[in-house]
């Protein structure tokens, strides 16, 4: 039994806070109390002044594609999506054992202090579910410290890859709580088709959707309103996301607040991760429409860019340097972004720093939560489930909590 009090921390706006945790839950988070018989013969941990944060969720990482745990690899450029895709099948097949790769990912996000992921893997005719059943192996490693919500993704395309609809429904069968969609009219060719497939096995098994969207301007925005219609008709609203919804960024203030109303309506959550070569959709906009914006790191060092380490906070520091944040109100959007609205989106339980809920929490050096996204400081410790994370977290603390490093980390 581990009953801790974390005396001596601030909360995201700098006031100071206490933490009480039993058995892996917190029992009392709030402003600094007396000895009450919550407290009494608890372990007393001083974190010396620094920040308390909710652990990170980051809500689009393709833990099968990341080169991490493997050889640098330079990156190859490609023409065309169909070039860039045939690359990649080449480059993982030489690659490190995605197990190998992944694990290591895994072990380097949870050190950074994410508790919780959607991870996007790949399902089609010609891969089948060979690297489902590898990041499954890998879920279950490290289901104490990860909660992992698995995407069939059919990066190749639905219509446009004949057989690929029944691997979707197989991995889905096989547990897969989301199934995925991309770019269904400029890859796939067939958008309602498409659509068809991806909505009719969600109705039928109860999945959520998730639809990869690079589709530019009009057709773009053609393909949110047809998306956000299907989710009325079937009755999705709140189990449907867009990622990344270029489109978004290209059109003008009316077109998007048309857009965003019906996005809302719909319950429609939209993920950015603010990339770095085009536009992407205003996230304050969206969200004074009512629109759940979340983020996530995408692609970490694999075929599509060389750039990432899978640190959500360093994630939301670049929402926030690319969507021009600079009051302290829109830093903590982005934080927002990679904490409660991503967990709202993969469905995690028992998420935040409220008494009853998993005691699980990330410690920073900084003075309030818009600082630390503005810093994105490095050193950080996190605490899981009540207990210090036992990575390489280089942040000082108090000898006696670092004595109880878990002792069930994976290896």
């Amino acid at each position: 039994m581990h009953h801790r009090v974390f005396v001596g921390a601030v909360d995201a706006d700098g006031k100071p806070i206490t933490l009480v945790t039993r058995d892996a839950r917190f029992t009392y988070v709030g402003a600094p109390l007396p000895q009450t018989p919550d407290t009494q013969g608890a372990q007393v941990i001083d974190l010396q002044g620094k920040l308390v944060l909710p652990g990170f969720v980051d809500g689009h990482i393709h833990l099968d594609k990341s080169f991490v745990g493997d050889r640098w690899r330079a990156h190859r450029p490609a023409a065309t999506l169909r070039e860039r895709l045939a690359a990649e099948k080449q480059q993982i097949a030489a690659a490190a054992p995605m197990a190998q790769r992944a694990d290591t990912l895994m072990r380097q996000t949870v050190s950074f202090g994410t508790v919780a992921m959607r991870c996007h893997v790949d399902v089609d005719a010609s891969t089948g579910l060979t690297h489902l059943h590898e990041i499954t192996a890998m879920r279950d490693k490290w289901r104490e410290w990860l909660d992992i919500e698995l995407v069939a993704f059919p990066q190749a395309g639905v219509m446009s890859c004949p057989g690929t609809a029944e691997v979707l429904e197989s991995a889905v069968r096989e547990g897969v709580q989301v199934v995925g969609g991309i770019d269904p009219t400029t890859l796939d060719g067939d958008p309602h088709g498409q659509l068809n497939v991806i909505f009719g096995i969600a109705e039928k098994h109860g999945t959520k959707i998730d639809i990869h969207l690079h589709e530019p301007g009009d057709i773009g925005l053609a393909q949110l309103h047809r998306i956000a219609s299907r989710t009325q008709a079937a009755g999705l609203q709140g189990r449907v996301c867009v990622s990344h919804a270029y489109g978004l960024g290209d059109i003008g203030a009316a077109e998007l607040d048309i857009i965003a109303r019906a996005l809302a309506d719909a319950g429609i959550s939209i993920m950015t991760n603010a990339p770095g070569d085009r536009a992407f959709p205003q996230i304050l906009r969206l969200r004074e429409a009512g629109v759940r914006v979340f983020t996530g790191n995408d692609n970490i060092q694999d075929s599509w860019w060389p750039y990432g380490n899978g640190d959500m906070l360093q994630r939301a520091m670049l929402i926030g340097y690319r969507s021009g944040f600079y009051t302290d109100e829109d830093l903590c959007v982005a934080l927002d972004m990679a904490t409660n609205a991503a967990a709202a989106v993969v469905g995690k339980a028992d998420y935040g720093l409220r008494a009853g809920n998993e005691a699980s929490f990330v410690v920073l050096d900084a003075p309030n939560a818009a600082a630390a996204v503005a810093a994105a400081p490095a050193a950080r410790a996190v605490i899981r489930h009540g207990r210090y994370w036992g990575g390489p977290a280089q942040l000082a603390l108090d000898p006696a909590l670092l004595q109880d490093t878990a002792g069930s980390t994976p290896t």
